[in-house]
């Protein structure tokens, strides 16, 4: 198994709570887990950071080359970025996105695969895009349930009953949204709309309207 620190730069969304994962941490780990909003602000230390088995930097919807640079970024092959995947307010999930650039070496990303997967989380790999795998699928889905109920063409009920009944799924998207916060849902739609100009990532008129109500509280 891959040994490794954490350092924590603030509040994390991966790890809000104890686990598995930060109980096998140890002071002296060959790898560095950076952890909190902030976590971008390590590379600027790079003494501290090229000697190690791999360096895994905690993402939002960002791309880990916007930390520090992609020239600044691109000068540690041990750099990796990762997310543990979850739905606005509702826990984690136990996956796992790894992100790795093209001059990342094998060996970083397998030891930050290892230490990940020691805990019981499940990995899975992707290139350094915005948004990485499950958002950029997700959420044009989301906006676009959101879009044919602002049409009317049929109720919110409805909607999700022809979605698990017809594709299996165990829950709707209306009432997934509802669960997990459209004020979230606005957030990363329109982090990922700003990235990629892509009229699907632009978010819904009910999340826009969830986002406005927060702001005038």
């Amino acid at each position: 198994m891959s040994s490794y620190r954490i350092t924590t730069t603030g509040e994390s969304r991966s790890f809000p709570e104890s686990h598995a994962f930060l109980e096998a941490a140890q002071k002296q780990g060959d790898g560095i887990v950076v952890l909190g909003p902030k976590s971008g602000s390590v590379l600027a230390d790079r003494s501290a950071i090229e000697k190690a088995s791999f360096i895994a930097v905690e993402l939002g919807t960002e791309c880990l080359a916007a930390h520090g640079g992609l020239e600044a970024a691109s000068g540690f092959s041990n750099l990796v970025g990762f997310a543990r995947f979850r739905l606005g307010k509702a826990a984690p999930s136990k996956l796992v996105e790894l992100v790795k650039q093209p001059w990342t070496k094998p060996e970083a990303v397998n030891a930050a695969r290892a230490a990940f997967e020691a805990s019981g989380l499940t990995v899975a790999v992707c290139e350094d895009f915005p948004g990485r795998i499950i958002d950029r699928l997700i959420r044009p889905y989301l906006n676009a349930a959101l879009r044919r109920l602002d049409e009317r063409l049929a109720t919110a009920g409805d909607l999700d009953k022809t979605l698990r009944m017809g594709l299996g799924y165990p829950e709707g998207p209306i009432a997934l949204l509802e669960r997990t916060g459209l004020v979230e849902h606005f957030d990363v739609t329109q982090a990922l709309y700003e990235a990629l100009g892509q009229e699907p990532y632009a978010p819904a008129r009910a999340a826009r309207v969830a986002k406005e109500r927060v702001g005038t509280k």
